[in-house]
């Protein structure tokens, strides 16, 4: 008995037809896995109130950029990372210098540039000497002698017999602070992850029709 196998071209190009179904299907099914982690990151950031500006900074890229791959891959990431990963962790915060972490208080104000400002940035702009409180008992302060004007601002007072006058707390002094966990990425990321097989069949069966 003789067998003999011929590959028709027909079957050929069924099968190239296949791969190129399967490139699409996988690159469509990472950049909507991508998108979706993406605006789930962002809503995570936005839900748990820190800003609109910082969930922005979510960004996402699917590779190859142009083209499509069986191999194909999705990026998700922060613009701000540190930022980010500080609110997904919550880690414990210490004093570089091994001294205090100054707090600002609302009679602080805000920074010209990062929007926190620094005491010697404070002294600096109200022309004020800050004074240090310690207290056994809650967090040490760094006090003006001023007033708090229209807008609950420490200033210097402009009474010149001193009436109005009044001791302001401007920074609290804290040697470690545990910045709380607000954000859960992982569960977004794993959800993306698991999310990838349905995608991709679903984007093939629906390259067939």
């Amino acid at each position: 008995m003789k067998l003999k196998l011929d590959i028709a071209p027909d079957l050929v190009a069924a099968m190239a037809a296949e791969v190129r179904a399967g490139e699409k299907a996988v690159t469509a099914a990472m950049r909507e896995a991508g998108t979706g982690l993406k605006t789930a990151w962002r809503g995570q950031i936005t839900g748990a109130g820190l800003g609109r500006r910082l969930a922005n900074s979510i960004r996402s890229q699917t590779y190859p950029k142009t083209g499509e791959s069986l191999n194909a891959a999705a990026l998700v990431w922060p613009k701000a990372p540190v930022i980010v990963a500080a609110h997904d962790t919550g880690p414990l915060i210490r004093s570089k210098n091994g001294f205090w972490l100054a707090i600002p208080t609302d009679a602080s104000g805000r920074g010209l540039r990062s929007g926190r400002i620094s005491p010697g940035e404070w002294e600096r702009r109200r022309g004020l000497r800050l004074r240090f409180v310690y207290r056994r008992r809650g967090p040490s302060l760094l006090v003006a002698e001023g007033r708090l004007n229209s807008r609950g601002l420490g200033v210097a007072s402009r009474s010149k017999t001193g009436r109005g006058r009044t001791t302001v707390p401007i920074f609290l002094l804290v040697p470690q602070v545990k910045l709380p966990k607000r954000l859960d990425l992982a569960r977004d990321a794993d959800r993306a992850l698991d999310s990838v097989p349905g995608l991709i069949v679903a984007n093939w069966v629906e390259g067939r029709l």
